[in-house]
């Protein structure tokens, strides 16, 4: 989990630029998403197949129901040894297309690299080694320090991440990464708990931390778009806060039940004392607001016993099937 020594971890994970032994002989699966992003795939490819060359590596490209010529430039690759090719025959989701890659990955390690050509190969051996070297869960490709995110979008990001903070407690900088690296097990355990909308890469870095797995950040360095456009926009973090919301009603639903019923009550408290002692009675919109707090104290404990129950269950079936079961999604 993020903790407070990570930016120690990151310092000594900038070592590892020279030195990426502890990879060697590691099998990883390489998943990229893509939804018209057939200008940016076009210059991809043949990286991708340096990247096999020189490594053992297996790709799945996820062609997310694009409406461009992404099924044309990823034709040619659909019968290479190393590269898979998953058709959604309509638009899923970025969650939805890296859900399709992960279930099908079977080695022991997996990376997740958005498809807009922004991020670097040469990071994905930097990623293993740093993992393997501090025995991590999961590491993210933070991009803090070298963001080429507009004004607009680094204050929602801000925004996010420190209403995140508040309601789970963590260390990390850049949870919307689309550069992970995960133990292909672990991910493929939660993956039903996470949205198929743009808001998988926070809700599944939260799912991890909450369930006590090993998170780090690992630093890299991206360039900016330079063909196609990008979908984020407003309704993607509106929609990343519900699901961040909705996740942690699962683990710990507490955290926003117990703040909001103790102001209510302090609030009924403060507003009906005075007007009391006026020997005025007792204030109804005080009792009002008491009563509500009061509510929501009990919603809460509620809540938090669904989930434990709820939690229980996805414990229990995870015991139970340690190897998930992956089905082709090329459709």
């Amino acid at each position: 989990m993020g903790s407070k020594k990570s930016n120690k971890e990151i310092e000594a994970g900038k070592s590892l630029s020279s030195s990426i032994s502890p990879c060697s002989g590691q099998q990883i699966t390489l998943v990229i998403p893509a939804y018209n992003e057939a200008e940016s795939l076009s210059e991809m490819m043949p990286g991708l197949g340096n990247l096999i060359k020189n490594n053992d590596c297996r790709i799945i490209i996820v062609d997310d129901g694009s409406t461009d010529n992404t099924p044309d430039v990823l034709s040619g690759y659909q019968h290479e040894g190393a590269i898979r090719v998953v058709k959604h025959k309509i638009n899923r989701g970025y969650g939805g297309a890296l859900k399709s890659g992960l279930k099908l990955a079977d080695t022991e390690f997996v990376v997740t690299m958005d498809a807009d050509g922004q991020h670097q190969y040469t990071d994905i051996e930097k990623l293993c080694g740093f993992m393997i070297e501090n025995d991590a869960d999961m590491v993210i490709g933070s991009r803090c320090s070298s963001s080429t995110s507009s004004t607009y979008r680094r204050i929602g990001k801000w925004v996010i991440r420190t209403l995140t903070k508040i309601l789970v407690p963590n260390s990390i900088c850049d949870m919307n990464s689309g550069f992970k690296m995960y133990r292909t097990k672990l991910v493929q355990r939660y993956l039903h708990l996470c949205p198929d909308s743009m808001a998988f890469s926070d809700v599944i870095v939260l799912v991890f931390i909450n369930r006590h797995h090993l998170v780090l950040e690992f630093p890299i360095k991206t360039a900016s778009r330079t063909t196609g456009k990008s979908t984020i926009s407003t309704y993607t973090a509106l929609d990343t806060l519900f699901e961040i919301l909705n996740m942690i009603m699962l683990f710990n639903p507490m955290r926003i039940f117990l703040p909001i019923a103790l102001l209510s009550i302090l609030l009924g408290i403060v507003w009906g004392l005075p007007i009391l002692f006026l020997g005025r009675g007792v204030s109804v919109g005080s009792m009002l607001a008491i009563v509500t707090g009061l509510i929501f104290m009990f919603l809460g404990l509620v809540s938090e016993q669904l989930s434990k129950l709820r939690l229980q269950s996805i414990d229990t079936t995870n015991s139970s099937d340690t190897t998930p079961q992956v089905t082709d999604q090329t459709s």
